[in-house]
């Protein structure tokens, strides 16, 4: 998963950290290519970790939230949550097994990575 994604991260020119987690957000798997920027560390794994809390990818939640006067205001403020694209959740059939967290470009790109790595498993 982590290979496939970096192999699309390269395709593309967007150094990336990927980060995978299990189903309970225990990091499993890490990289940070070469030139991927610090703080995309802490945001791959904020990805997969969000991914995996709610169980949907984190490009799904502005658009839960964006009518939602107290939920946008209130829950965005919560540690670890990102509602921008790059993670997803990993699932084996209906069962949520784990995550998957990029981050080092714009969102859409980090997506693209992401999509990579889902399509490895």
């Amino acid at each position: 998963m982590v290979v496939a994604a970096m192999k699309k991260a390269q395709e593309i020119g967007v150094p990336s950290s990927i980060a995978v987690c299990d189903a309970d957000g225990t990091l499993k798997a890490f990289v940070r290519m070469d030139g991927a920027a610090l703080l995309s560390v802490r945001v791959a794994q904020q990805k997969a970790w969000t991914a995996i809390s709610f169980g949907m990818a984190t490009h799904q939640w502005f658009e839960f939230i964006k009518g939602d006067p107290p939920l946008l205001h209130g829950i965005v403020h919560q540690q670890d949550l990102i509602v921008f694209g790059g993670g997803y959740p990993i699932k084996e059939g209906n069962d949520i097994i784990g995550g998957i967290g990029v981050s080092g470009g714009h969102y859409s790109q980090d997506q693209q990575v992401a999509e990579a790595g889902l399509a490895a498993v």
